[in-house]
């Protein structure tokens, strides 16, 4: 097998970023790449036959990363939005597509992209909100963020026995956060995975579950 050479790409990008309509900002980009000797991996195996009893038997298989023969394209577009309701509240959306265009090549190499072709993400946050509970409590500096996420399943191009369909999947992630101006500290909670949607983002990986945690930001040093 041939030595293995880095990649080579040129790329081409547009992208547009401002505001729209005083309170949506826009961020959005689209790429196109080629790449010469695309680097992935191909697969082989050490069999030994027995030919008075017609059996085989694998002794050992093998991955090797290897360079493409062919010329290997990707392309994709994100889009990110994000809507100002007044001083305090947003929402925010990104969406993104990635494809990686073999241009009909025979050659055998698996080139383990392990990207979803489409994903999108929906949020919703606050921030130095006033609250008051009960029509008795009154509390200020409140931030909050609730987000939406939605990945498509793909192939998980790993290893050969890490090979295998990553299903489609969503999980909601959410965090609320309070500055206590008096002692200049911020205390904020949340989890990850808020609704504990079980899933494996790699295949042959373990399911990932809901994820919390808390912490407690000082400034020591502030005006």
């Amino acid at each position: 097998m041939k030595p293995i050479r880095p990649e080579e790409v040129k790329t081409i990008e547009i992208g547009y970023r401002g505001t729209l309509l005083k309170n949506l900002f826009v961020d959005m980009v689209a790429y196109h790449s080629w790449y010469r000797h695309f680097i992935g991996y191909k697969i082989g195996a050490d069999v030994s036959y027995q030919a008075s009893v017609s059996l085989f038997q694998l002794n050992n298989i093998y991955r090797v990363a290897a360079n493409a023969e062919d010329e290997v394209t990707t392309r994709g577009v994100s889009i990110g939005l994000s809507y100002f309701l007044g001083k305090f509240y947003t929402i925010s959306g990104n969406y993104s597509y990635n494809l990686l265009d073999r241009m009909n090549s025979t050659d055998p190499l698996i080139p383990a992209f392990n990207t979803p072709q489409n994903k999108y993400n929906i949020g919703f946050g606050a921030r130095d909100l006033d609250v008051t509970l009960f029509n008795k409590v009154h509390i200020r500096n409140i931030s909050f963020n609730f987000n939406f996420k939605w990945i498509q399943g793909f192939d998980f191009e790993g290893s050969p026995q890490f090979t295998g369909r990553v299903p489609s999947y969503n999980s909601v992630d959410g965090q609320i956060s309070y500055h206590w101006t008096k002692l200049h500290s911020t205390i904020k909670v949340g989890a990850s995975n808020l609704l504990d949607n079980r899933k494996f983002t790699v295949y042959g990986g373990p399911e990932v579950g809901r994820l919390a945690y808390a912490s407690i930001l000082v400034e020591l040093l502030h005006k």
